[in-house]
């Protein structure tokens, strides 16, 4: 859909449907029907929201790209801060009914932000007729049975198209792509484990839930405090073509620090643990959509990032019932687990910094605005 109507488009459609089917969730009667609602469409408006709306941000800007994913990503820290004290306040209130109407109306204003992103203006070379005749030989050979020949060209177009819109060709044929999407994949099976888990982990070991709660909130500021400065460095004309090796030492340290929540589920260390997680995970959410910028063209990053959302969301889905407490009866591995998982994905860092250059110089030169 972007490639065929624009990201705006696609970012007020996405807009209107999740508000609808949040909205739609007020009205049901099971818990079948708020999994269609509230699930799957609701979180098809999500899917068509989000997408466009980091790839117009690549396409926006060239130079101070690091610094805008940055800024972008902040959002995502402002939901973690602010989100879960309105739902409680709308829930008692309203109720659960009232809330979902309130929700879905927030998420109407998903329309207007797609309604102001500007158009994007491909800039057209000089057109000139081509130096070869592309047209039929003189002599050609007998043309085949038109019915196999037919469903057979049919056939190569459809899998031509689903191997481009869906980057599969990337998958086949830029190895520094496959590379980075098993990364992401393998790492959101114990990247969002802690925030699941985190608040459960201190109240089993004896804290209070409000000070557990405190933690998550802490969390948020951190994301919140350190984003912004964190695309400001990483901007610098010093970092150039460095993103992705900054990129995997903070994945190493943010899977690494899961391992201090074996010391125990004192408040000190808990605390410990979500300042030193925070940084991480502000570093990782800042430059994770930089790095795939560098890594593929504008032109190929809207199917590049789809195929990686339906990649680790499989993952992302079996990572927090993979780490639960069902059978060993407490939480200390859901924090143990995380650790090697996220550490492993640091991977192999890119060392053609001059190819990573010269693709940033060609997609700034590609449009205009």
């Amino acid at each position: 859909m972007v490639e065929r109507f624009g990201c705006r488009a696609t970012v007020m459609f996405g807009g209107v449907l999740s508000g609808v089917g949040m909205a739609a969730s007020s009205f049901t009667r099971s818990i079948t029907e708020l999994y269609i609602t509230a699930g799957v469409i609701t979180g098809l408006g999500f899917c068509f929201s989000f997408q466009p709306a980091v790839t117009i941000m690549g396409h926006y800007f060239v130079r101070r790209r690091t610094f805008a994913n940055a800024m972008s990503s902040t959002g995502t820290a402002l939901g973690l801060c602010t989100l879960p004290f309105l739902g409680n306040f709308l829930h008692a209130e309203l109720g659960w009914r009232g809330s979902f109407l309130v929700l879905g109306a927030v998420l109407l204003n998903c329309c207007v932000c797609g309604a102001v992103m500007r158009p994007l203006h491909r800039r057209h070379g000089n057109g000139g007729h081509p130096l070869m005749n592309h047209g039929p030989p003189l002599t050609s050979p007998p043309p085949p049975d038109p019915g196999k020949g037919r469903i057979k060209a049919l056939w190569r177009r459809l899998m031509a198209s689903a191997g481009r819109h869906m980057a599969f060709d990337l998958l086949r044929h830029n190895r520094r792509y496959l590379a980075f999407a098993v990364g992401i994949t393998w790492m959101m099976l114990g990247f969002v484990v802690p925030l699941v888990y985190l608040v459960p982990y201190a109240t089993a070991g004896g804290m209070e839930p409000g000070r557990a709660a405190l933690l998550l909130s802490i969390l948020g500021v951190v994301n919140i405090v350190v984003r912004p400065p964190v695309g400001v460095v990483f901007n610098t004309p010093r970092f150039r073509g460095r993103h992705v090796y900054v990129f995997a030492a903070a994945l190493l340290v943010n899977g690494l620090s899961n391992a201090v929540c074996c010391l125990g589920p004192g408040f000190g260390v808990l605390l410990g643990y979500v300042v030193t997680y925070g940084l991480s995970m502000s570093v990782v959410g800042s430059l994770m959509f930089t790095v795939l910028m560098d890594i593929v063209e504008m032109s190929r990053f809207p199917s590049a990032l789809g195929l990686l959302a339906v990649m680790e969301s499989v993952t992302l889905l079996i990572g927090p019932p993979l780490a639960g407490e069902e059978k060993c009866g407490n939480f200390s591995s859901s924090k143990e687990i995380p650790a090697p998982l996220t550490s492993l994905n640091r991977g192999k860092p890119d060392r053609n910094r001059r190819e990573t250059e010269m693709l940033s110089k060609r997609q700034q030169n590609m449009w205009k605005f």
